[in-house]
């Protein structure tokens, strides 16, 4: 198969079990020597060859144990992926987030390990243009929402954030803004995965991609 050039950019945020902040994006070990967390990503902008992938949205439910930067361990994963896209947005999305399309995720599928599932389904996206606020849902399975970190010596409006994290999960050269989960629940024991919880660590990064 010819791979046709591609490029897709936007909103990626993660919520997770880690404390704040989340010692994965800095390629430490996480808080508990296990990570599980949702992550999840809307296509602002973008086409694979002729087909547009605007306005689309993807979710991934994870899991590891160990430092994943480190060599140390490899991510078990399953994708949800938006089931508003047609046939060949379907076939371009399932390319690009497992990797076979090169671009970035081809670098990040070299620490998945099992993949527990490519799924569609009904997804919601929203994220706040100030990143007051981030969220995502599967209705009945998953709910993911944050609010940005902040405190006393926070200036007023400003974000808590990183640059240039080493363990960035959307590739390098990247800001990523803190927050607070407010919600973190999965329930889809189809794919292995329930858990409930909030108050752990939660950050946004904008992505951009392009392939092959």
């Amino acid at each position: 198969m010819t791979i046709p050039g591609w490029h897709v950019s936007g909103d990626w945020f993660d919520v997770c079990k880690c404390n704040i902040p989340c010692p994965c994006i800095f390629a430490q070990a996480p808080s508990y020597g296990d990570c599980e967390g949702v992550l999840a990503y809307h296509i602002k902008n973008g086409n694979f060859g002729a087909t547009s992938l605007d306005g689309l949205n993807v979710l991934a439910i994870g899991s590891f144990k160990g430092n994943i930067w480190a060599g140390e361990t490899k991510a078990n994963m399953a994708f949800f992926f938006d089931e508003r896209a047609n046939q060949e947005q379907r076939e371009a999305l399932q390319m690009i987030f497992t990797g076979k399309a090169g671009g970035f995720m081809a670098e990040f599928a070299k620490i998945i390990g099992e993949v527990r599932g490519l799924n569609f389904a009904p997804i919601k996206f929203e994220v706040a243009d100030d990143l007051a606020y981030w969220s995502a849902e599967i209705p009945g399975k998953v709910l993911a929402k944050a609010e940005a970190l902040t405190g006393p010596m926070t200036p007023p409006g400003k974000r808590v954030q990183t640059i240039n994290a080493p363990g960035s999960e959307v590739g390098p050269g990247t800001v990523a803004t803190w927050g607070r989960a407010v919600a973190d629940e999965v329930n889809a024991p189809e794919v292995r995965y329930t858990w409930k919880r909030s108050g752990r660590s939660s950050k946004h990064i904008a992505f951009d991609w392009s392939g092959p």
